[in-house]
């Protein structure tokens, strides 16, 4: 056998991210998670998964009594609520404009169902009048949308039309709200939406492992009443409702330093207001906008669309991407993230989430891309850059 492997003592670099997630997080979640374990049937962990439960509630504006935290990151919570509401047989309909409109197509196949597209190009939102043509066109039983589309920057406006448009064919809607829970104006009850899925590592700069899911009971009425069994035993929802229902009963081992994590996360959301966490999102990402453009940059979203949590800003001409993320990690531990999928090479995506949209941040971001990038040769003036984002902060 060979030896034990000699390793060092943990240290990672101490990164300003400023990416797409994870966001920096704050010292009350990472003490949180340094607090002694419990069992997971502990009363007193019972205890702090029911406060759990209500700061979700609170978060997410719903009344929704299956409202959870899934075991796992935010794809696990979107194959939770995929998984379970789409049943053999059923027909999705699935968006095209972004990445993450492709990964509910492939979670909805590989639960048995057949999947339809509304088409919208990427770095635009749905428009109402093409998914009431993908319904009367498709029927389908399920309809999915992005709400902050992570690779393209856009957020989805006109959610209660869209969600109208699917109770009136009877079908539910799941929405995609990763990128939006806790940083830009979600609300689940009053848009109508069945189902909604997060991960905490973006707006709650929580750090993954426990991941926000909500049902309401129509939607939960239907996994319920499943004639088969949804395929992944880990993620099955009626059998998870055992565990955080009235019963409390033994499916699996919770995570239980994330759920700590998470719900401190929680606490610093609810202590702030839920309105005025939107508001300070949207002012420091607005700083942030404010430079680039100074700059003599573009945002890929227009105003209109503009999702503050996440700003994808179009790569100036000449300038090579890979080389600007890279030397901004290297020279100033600061991470940004490229494009994925028709956007690669064309944009940055910057995040501005959670305890990352602080003025320090936004400051520190601008000044340093300004700088990377007049060194690699782009027409911009970084000066004005950081000029026009001190006058927003």
């Amino acid at each position: 056998m060979q030896d034990a492997p000699q390793v060092g003592e943990l240290t990672p670099p101490n990164r300003t991210l400023m990416g797409p997630g994870p966001s920096d997080v704050n010292p009350r979640v990472l003490r949180a998670m340094s607090t002694p374990l419990v069992g997971h049937l502990d009363p007193s962990f019972i205890e702090i998964m029911n406060e759990v439960q209500d700061l979700l509630r609170y978060t997410f504006r719903t009344d929704n009594k299956w409202t959870i935290p899934v075991s796992g990151t935010g794809s696990a919570a979107m194959e939770a609520a995929i998984g379970n509401v789409v049943e053999p047989g059923d027909t999705m309909l699935v968006p095209t404009n972004g990445y993450f409109g492709g990964r509910m197509a492939e979670m909805a196949r590989r639960a048995g169902g057949e999947v339809v597209e509304v088409d919208a190009p990427w770095g635009e939102p749905l428009s109402p009048s093409a998914v009431a043509d993908a319904f009367d066109e498709h029927q389908p039983d399920v309809f999915g949308f992005v709400h902050a589309e992570t690779s393209t920057g856009v957020r989805q406006p006109n959610v209660s039309e869209l969600t109208g448009i699917a109770h009136e064919h009877d079908a539910l809607v799941v929405a995609d709200s990763v990128t939006s829970i806790g940083g830009v104006e979600l609300r689940v009850d009053e848009w109508g939406i069945d189902v909604a899925y997060a991960g905490p590592q973006k707006c709650l700069s929580c750090p993954p492992g426990a991941s926000p899911l909500t049902l309401n009971d129509d939607a939960m009425d239907k996994v319920l009443s499943r004639e088969e069994p949804a395929r992944s035993w880990y993620l099955d929802l009626s059998l998870l409702e055992g565990y955080w229902g009235d019963e409390r009963a033994y499916h699996h081992t919770a995570p239980i330093t994330n759920v700590y994590a998470l719900r401190e996360a929680l606490r610093l959301v609810a202590e702030e207001g839920i309105a005025s966490r939107w508001k300070r999102h949207e002012r420091m990402a607005g700083a942030l906008k404010a430079g680039v453009k100074a700059m003599g940059m573009e945002m890929n979203a227009p105003d209109e669309y503009w999702l503050p949590s996440l700003n994808a800003v179009r790569v100036p001409a000449g300038v090579d991407d890979g080389t600007v993320i890279s030397r901004l990690l290297d020279e100033y531990d600061l991470e940004i993230a490229g494009g994925l999928g028709d956007l690669s090479g064309e944009i940055f995506r910057i995040g501005c989430m959670g305890h990352s949209a602080r003025p320090k941040n936004v400051t520190y971001l601008v000044n340093a891309l300004g700088s990377v990038l007049a060194d690699e040769g782009a027409d911009i003036d970084a000066a004005a850059g950081a000029e026009a984002t001190a006058e927003k902060l």
